[in-house]
This record gives structure tokens, sequence and C-alpha cells, in this order.
């Protein structure tokens, strides 16, 4: 027994301090037993992931892996947050989206939101799917404008919200140097996603006002969420939130504001993921940056940026709604962790249509326990220190510093719109990102794995159709929410899923890991899988259970011992009971009979689609 000294916990005294190599070494015994044989530092990077742009995360991190220093909170260069006191004050912002056309609903929902949690609204006016700006008065009626901040989505009425929500703050008496929130001049996101030309003039007009009139209100928001609902990656959202944020200083500059006056006026707006580590270093490495901008503007000193994290709809899938809770608080707890200052936490059923009343409920509740049970904000950056998070931040600034130089070097971000640079750029990242979403590298829950073909989604009021022309929109579960629609529609028109035969060869202890594979495998189609176990010295039991089972295709799953005695036999029985295609579960080799082959990392989407032809599911 090892006696602790008295005057201290030392609770690693008693273990010998090991080195880096022996800790390779022991890599390499591992990897060698998994048939790799590599050793020392090729060993390690044999266990390290590319995340995207050259950003990659190793299996162990220490002293070693230095980073520029982060500082202290509230000073420059902000990345550990804006203030000194970061999100301990009481928490961030809890900030809900609402975008509701008719005012009563919409008041409803408000006051519901305020009454339980929710400390600020961010509300959509005007257009098809916001209230109109004549009955913005009626949607916040009974709200008390100098206790719950607004945050406006405008688009082409920008200006005209923007004047209705301050007469409103005047009519209810509300002092002009109380009145918070953001009035979310945003053309550069609305040419992002419409390919209109950015009208920036009333944004400045307001951005004057704002600055002359309203200490506490901010004009513009830079709004990362098109470039990453493209698709593309942290590094493009953190590189052209720059190029956005130095364009509307190099306006409100010449407008005659400050640079400190400028940078006063500007939210930044970034996507919250289910990545918690990828979404706290992305945020503490988007302040890192702005800072670096303003001390380069003379202004060192009005670097800390505002930012408000929305969770991400990239990642939100329509099959299995529940899981997007999961998804969400992930999310949410990254904003937190990353010093987000406002986090709007989107509904479970977001991809499905407009939320209902629980939907809400759950998505506010995700920031009241976070902050409230949790304690997240009990503390200022709690990853601060972590030789991970603060590697992988410093390599996300250098990645998203390099592509806004890179815009920059095209002419700004106009010029890069306007010529494709980004919308290239961010297309190629999200074809490498669609390879290995079709290839399950980078699985989704309840669509490319385990989902479940039973489950009845819940219904809800379709939202109004989202304005297009410019940079698409896309989600994870795209390609494999087209399968699932193809399968669904057959079952529609005659009754029955299309279906798939497993001919289990051998004892449980045999197929049970590849029986379960191909399950999910062809479940991710909307594909039902019908099961019969086949002994080995039986392949006629494959056979007649085909016959019986209506599947359009049949799979083989065993062991590789089993395939190489029974997989031909089995083959040539279910061929002979007139199965057009036989599929195996497992690597791709040399059995006769056997059609095709689906294995771990193969591309699922495009085997997938052929199967749903092969079946004559149109």
């Amino acid at each position: 027994m090892t006696v602790l000294p008295s005057d201290g916990l030392s609770l690693a005294a008693a273990f010998p301090h090991p080195s880096h190599d022996q800790w390779q070494h022991l890599v390499e015994g591992v990897l060698r037993k998994s048939g790799k044989d590599v050793g020392g530092a090729a060993a390690e990077e044999a266990l390290s992931t590319t995340l995207e742009e050259g950003v990659t995360t190793r299996p162990l991190y220490t002293s070693r892996d230095s980073a520029p220093p982060a500082g202290l909170p509230g000073f420059a260069p902000f990345t550990r947050g804006g203030t000194a006191a970061g999100t301990a004050t009481g928490g961030w912002d809890v900030r809900q989206r609402h975008a509701l056309a008719d005012p009563a609903r919409l008041n409803e929902a408000l006051l519901a939101d305020l009454e339980n949690g929710v400390s600020s609204l961010w509300l959509t006016v005007g257009g098809p799917s916001g209230v109109p700006v004549a009955a913005l008065g009626r949607a916040l009626e009974g709200v008390h404008l100098d206790l719950a901040p607004v945050a406006l989505d405008a688009a082409e009425e920008f200006g005209a919200a923007a004047a209705e929500l301050l007469r409103l703050h005047t009519e209810r008496g509300v002092a002009k140097s109380a009145v918070r929130g953001t009035l979310g001049a945003d053309p550069w996101g609305r040419a992002a996603r419409t390919g209109a030309e950015p009208d920036l003039s009333e944004a400045v007009h307001w951005a004057r006002v704002c600055d002359r009139e309203y200490p506490g209100l901010r004009a513009v928001s830079v709004d990362a969420l098109p470039y990453h609902e493209a698709g593309g990656s942290a590094a493009q959202e953190l590189g052209l939130s720059l190029a956005t944020g130095v364009t509307w200083l190099r306006e409100l500059t010449t407008a005659g504001l400050s640079v400190e006056a400028a940078c006063g006026q500007l939210e930044f707006r970034y996507a919250a993921t289910a990545d918690q580590f990828l979404t706290i270093a992305k945020l503490r490495a988007a302040r890192r940056l702005w800072a670096r901008v303003a001390e380069a503007c003379g202004a060192p000193g009005a670097g800390a940026q505002r930012q408000h994290a929305v969770t991400s709809t990239v990642m939100m899938t329509r099959r299995d709604p529940w899981v997007n809770m999961l998804r969400t608080t992930l999310a949410c707890l990254g904003a937190g962790v990353g010093g987000a200052d406002a986090v709007t936490v989107l509904p479970f059923d977001e991809a499905l249509g407009l939320p209902d009343a629980f939907a809400r409920r759950i998505a506010r509740n995700t920031s009241a326990i976070l902050i409230e049970e949790s304690h997240l904000a009990r503390v200022v950056d709690p990853a601060g220190g972590s030789w991970y998070v603060e590697r992988l931040t410093d390599e996300l600034a250098e990645a998203g510093w390099a592509f806004f130089q890179e815009t920059e070097r095209a002419g700004g971000l106009s010029a890069a719109l306007a010529s494709g640079l980004v919308a290239e750029r961010l297309a190629a990242t999200w074809a490498a990102r669609s390879r290995d979403l079709a290839r399950r590298k980078e699985p989704v829950t309840g669509v490319s794995e385990f989902p479940n073909l039973t489950e009845r989604l819940p219904e809800r009021e379709p939202a109004p159709a989202v304005p297009g022309g410019g940079l698409p929109r896309v989600r994870r579960d795209e390609a494999f929410e087209a399968l699932r629609r193809r399968a669904d529609a057959h079952l529609a028109a005659t009754g029955s899923r299309p279906r798939v035969f497993l001919a289990a060869i051998g004892p449980a202890s045999a197929h049970t890991a590849r029986v379960s594979f191909a399950s999910n495998f062809f479940g991710a189609a909307g594909i039902e899988p019908v099961t019969a176990t086949v002994p080995v010295d039986s392949p006629g039991v494959a056979g007649s259970a085909f016959a019986a089972s209506g599947a359009g295709l049949a799979c083989l799953c065993s062991s590789d011992p089993l395939y190489a005695e029974a997989a031909a036999p089995v083959a040539a029985a279910l061929a002979s009971a007139g199965a057009p295609r036989v599929y195996l579960a497992g690597r791709p080799g040399e059995h006769a009979g056997v059609d095709d082959y689906v294995f771990a990392g193969c591309d699922a989407v495009a085997v997938l689609s052929s199967v749903l032809d092969r079946m004559g599911v149109a």
C-alpha cells in the first residue's frame, strides 16, 4: 500500500514517468497485431484523423504541442473570451429563433419562450416566412423590450423593420441607452444565399444611427451560416467571416465611423455542430483572428468579437429526428464552452417543418440544463489549457487566416463571390465530405447507421420555401434520404417494402456480426432485411427460405472461414431458387456465384442505389 504524503496529494508519485518513445512503442505493438507494421512517428500518424483543410487530430497531445499564448479572458487576443467575466456572469444569452408569419401565433410562442428561460428573441421579419413589418407591434405585445433584446432577420425589408422596432421601443418608454440586441443588417449573407447584389447603404445608415444614439444596439450581422450551410469547412467559415467583417470595416470607416465604432456595430454568427471540440476551437480561433484584424487596423482594444452561435442545420436529419436533440445538446455545449455570447438551439424537428411547442421547449431547455444543472457557466473558458484544444484552435486559426488571405487576394468578398471562387471551394469541400458520408466513414445515426424502418415521423406544418439562387443548402442526410424516399414510395405503391434476403450461414457466433452489418447497410436505403439461418452442410435451406421470403436480392452473412467452405454452394442454391443477384457481406474475394460485395468503407450510396434499381424501385 502506498502512503500519500501528509502535506498534499501526489497521485502520480507511485507511477513511473513514461516517455513519448515508450508510448509509441506500445502503439507499434497494437498496430502490428492488426496487420500494420509501422514504427516510431509513423505509428502515431496511423492513428491520426484528418478533419478538413489539412487540420488533423492526433491520438496523443502533450506539452510539446505548443500554441501561441491564449492570454487572459477579456484581454487581447480574446481567445479565452471577450470579457473578463466570460459566461460566468450567469451564462450565455439564450436566443430562440422564430419564423412565423401570423403575429398572433408568433406572440403566443414568444411569450411562452420568455416565461420559460429564453433571454432574447431572434425574429424573421418580412418575406414568406416572417411576420409582416406592420404587424411587428402585435407580435411583440406583452414583451418587455427593456428586458428582452430582439435580434432581427429582415433580409430586404431590413430598413423598415429596424425603424419599426425602434419606434416600438420609443412608444413603450424604453430609453435609448437601454436598447439591446441587433438590427441584423446582413446584405452579404443575403447575397450569398440568393445571388442578389448587396446594397449596403441602409445598413451603413443604421450603423451610424446606432453608434450615435443607441450605445447598446448593434446594426450589422456578420453571418457565416450561408457558407457552413453550403458545405464549407470550419476554416472556410472563419475565413469568409473575416472577409465579411473587413468589408464592413471598410464601408463603415468610409462613412465616418472610427475603427472602434465600426467594430462595435458587428455581431458575428457561426454554426455550432455536434463535433464539440471543433466548435469550441472554431469560436476561440474566431476571436483570436478578429483581434488580429482589429490590431492591424490600429484598434487592438476593439477586437473583442461578439459571437452568436446557432446549432447547425447541416447536421439535422429528417429520419429519426429525436436524435437531433442529442446533436443540438453537443453543439450547445461546444458553443457554451467555446465562449459564445448568444446561443440559438434549433428545435429537433427543424428539418421537418415548423416546430411545435414541445420542440421549442426542448430547445430552450437544452441551454437551461447546461447552464443551471451542468454549471458550464461557472467557469471561464473551461477548455483553455487543454493541449488538444489549444493546438486545434491554433491550427484552425492558421487555416482560417489562409483562406481569408486567399479571398483578399481575389479582390475581397464581393469579387470572390462574383468570380465563383467561394462557390467552387465550398463545393469541393462538400464533395469530399459527401464521399465520406457515402462510405459511412462519417456515420449519421438513424440514417446511414441504425436506421429504424418502422418509425413514424412526427407531422409538422410545412415551412415556407427558403429563397434560393445563390449558394446551395446541403444536409448530411440528403443522399440517404433520397434512397429512403424511393423505398417509401415503393411501400406506398405496393403495400410492402423492398426486401433483401440475408442468408446467415452457420452458428450465431459466426454470422451475427455480419447479419447486423448487412441489416444496417440495406436498411439505410429503406430495404427490409429478411433473415434465415443456413446450416453449413445444408445449402439448399437457403434456396427454399429465399423463395418464401418475397425478397428481390440475397446477401450471404458469415465469417471468413465459413465463406471459404460454404459461400459457393449457398450462392448456387440461392441462384437456383431465383435470386437474380447474390451479395456477400465482407471484403471482396474469390467466391463462385457471388456477384458483388458489401463491406465497411464501400460506397454505400452507389451500391444501394444500384440495388434499388435492380429491384425495380423507381
